[in-house]
């Protein structure tokens, strides 16, 4: 006899199951506050930063994410997670690196 019931349930402790009850969008934003925060610092900011910074989607300034439907902030936060987490770590920023650890996990 096929237990497929069982086959089919979502464990606690399984991560990318389910994304209920975590904010995506506003997991990328904190993460593109505390990076914007930091590249006022001049001895932070840098070229690569003042183009990333243009990359930034609309919805992220209107803090609107259904004018975000492609998840194109979250997109640019994951897809440059390990130059933003160079530049948090540089800044020795433990708040930033919290924001960034904690968009990774729960939604990259």
């Amino acid at each position: 006899m096929c237990d497929c019931k069982k086959k089919n349930e979502i464990r606690v402790d399984e991560s990318y199951v389910s994304f209920k009850d975590i904010d995506c969008f506003e997991n990328a934003c904190s993460v593109i506050d505390n990076l914007l925060r930091l590249c006022k610092n001049p001895q932070l900011n840098n070229a690569y930063w003042e183009k990333f910074i243009t990359k930034i989607p609309e919805a992220y300034y209107s803090r609107d994410p259904k004018k975000d439907p492609t998840e194109a902030l979250l997109y640019l936060v994951c897809s440059n997670a390990f130059y933003i987490i160079e530049l948090f770590e540089l800044a020795d920023d433990d708040e930033a690196i919290h924001a960034l650890e904690k968009c990774e996990q729960e939604c990259c």
